[in-house]
């Protein structure tokens, strides 16, 4: 099998990276391959399952024409900023143009020691494989711009953390893995040159339409700045908390990244955490906006001697740039939640709706997914009955019912009710429930949720038992990062 690589990454000034071959594991084995992924990367579908191909993917076997790199980064991590980090436990093996012309980096995490792993052992435990390769695909059947997932292999080795666990390999695939920490460690050495030849490839391979010659910084600024913001207006419409919005774990693609102490929201509330690293809630469902714009800021930082020559000149093109976002995401953010209640004017009444209908959702501690799964079905004429089920106080629910009918258009509005609010998320009990098994070699419950998030908009009975809710004895309260 021949992978069609060309490694544009590797083509940029060496201080970028550092050459790295992965570490070989004892007795790797396939958990789950992803041929539709396969088919646009121009790699067959048999060959990603064989022998040779699992080899590949658990780092034992280095493909023709791949180059290997670990790259170098920096990155504030919760507000402290470390000026070096860089792929710790992570391996580009190379990059491919897929089936639509559109340039893919093929990524190895978990591959073994590289120059960044700062003491760490470079590799991964099967628990974070399991979550990145469920959560990644799931946001991909979302319509989230997301990392996917291409392979999953155990090592046949242990990786000690609080205890032994199992060790894996996860395959992932991104549009890059250039990062706002990428510029940032460049910036913290002064070295203009490294972050001219940064701007420079990021735009011809992200926005080679937005790029402007007479000032391509802060051309690659204002599209960064549009693309993380219609990506978080992504997010918070279905519950989703990222967990860790470290400026490392930010892509200039806008692709969603780094899926660690990740969760979807159970019961709703806007300063709802699961990371155990979060304990300020710094990174909390409501505040990941503003945390977006803060981390959107520090690029703006890194790139302000290539957005002109004099500093107050740089600060004022970037601010104007920064404004952006602000308006930008409030309407998104509220057209979003209008489609997802059946609200059809864009005015200030929905508005004052929305912000009353979530503060009532809180009170009540709503499951966030199963009351607009359910109201949507209310919607398309059934009982509002498990609606009503849904809060604690029956007056409210039957108080809001009555507003929201005064209000929604549910005859022309339920198509869009119906795309904008799932009927599956892949829920923390049911992927805490798939790790486990799969620490103890059982793979079944894993692959069932991920088939089932495949079609996260479509009932199918087969799978109504991963609709529900967590029951108390279930109920996952804290996430954990990968490292």
């Amino acid at each position: 099998m021949q992978i069609p690589f060309d490694n544009s990454y590797a083509r940029l000034p060496e201080r970028l990276f550092a050459p790295q071959t992965p570490t070989r594991v004892a007795s790797p084995q396939l958990i789950r391959a992803n041929p539709g992924l396969a088919a646009e990367l121009g790699i067959d579908s048999t060959w990603l399952e064989s022998a040779e191909g699992v080899s590949t993917w658990a780092g034992n076997l280095v493909p023709e024409g791949a180059q290997p790199i670990a790259q170098a980064y920096a990155g504030h991590q919760f507000a402290n900023f470390v000026p070096q980090l860089g792929d710790g436990r992570a391996i580009l093996l190379g990059e491919v143009i897929d089936t639509h012309g559109n340039r893919r980096d093929i990524q190895l995490k978990g591959a073994g020691r590289t120059a960044w792993s700062r003491g760490g052992d470079g590799r991964a435990a099967i628990g974070p494989v399991l979550r990145e390769y469920i959560v990644s695909e799931a946001m991909h059947a979302l319509g989230v711009p997301t990392t996917r997932a291409l392979a999953a292999v155990t090592t046949g080795e242990e990786v000690q953390r609080e205890s032994p666990l199992a060790g894996g390999v996860f395959t992932r695939v991104a549009a890059s893995h250039i990062r706002v920490g990428t510029f940032q460690y460049f910036s913290a050495q002064e070295d203009t040159e490294a972050l001219r030849a940064l701007v420079d490839h990021a735009l011809a391979r992200h926005y080679p339409a937005a790029n402007d010659p007479a000032n391509p910084a802060l051309a690659l600024l204002t599209a960064v700045i549009t693309a993380q913001c219609d990506l978080i207006i992504r997010w918070l419409p279905l519950g989703f908390i990222h967990g860790v919005m470290n400026t490392d774990n930010v892509a200039i693609s806008g692709e969603t990244i780094d899926y660690g102490p990740c969760a979807f929201m159970d019961g709703f509330h806007p300063q709802c955490v699961y990371s155990s690293i979060d304990r300020g809630a710094r990174y909390a469902w409501g505040n990941q906006p503003s945390i977006a714009q803060w981390n959107l800021t520090r690029l703006a930082e890194t790139l302000l001697p290539l957005i002109a020559e004099d500093r107050d000149d740089a600060i004022k093109l970037a601010e104007q740039a920064l404004a952006i976002f602000p308006d930008r995401f409030q309407a998104g953010y509220l057209a979003a939640f209008r489609a997802k209640l059946g609200l059809t004017e864009a005015n200030d009444s929905s508005k004052e709706f929305i912000k009353s209908t979530l503060e009532i959702l809180a009170k009540n501690e709503v499951d966030f997914t199963l009351f607009f799964r359910h109201l949507t079905r209310v919607a398309a004429g059934e009982d509002a009955a498990e609606v009503v089920a849904l809060f604690s106080a029956e007056t409210d629910a039957n108080a809001w019912l009555e507003s929201w009918r005064a209000v929604a258009s549910p005859d022309t509005e339920l198509t869009k009710m119906q795309a904008a609010n799932p009927i599956l998320i892949p829920r923390n009990h049911r992927i805490e429930a798939a790790i486990q098994a799969g620490y103890r070699g059982d793979f079944v419950p894993f692959n069932r949720l991920v088939d089932a998030l495949t079609l996260p908009f479509t009932a199918d009975a087969q799978f109504s038992d991963l609709e529900q809710a967590p029951s108390s004895d279930e109920r996952v309260t804290e996430t954990f990062c990968g490292t």
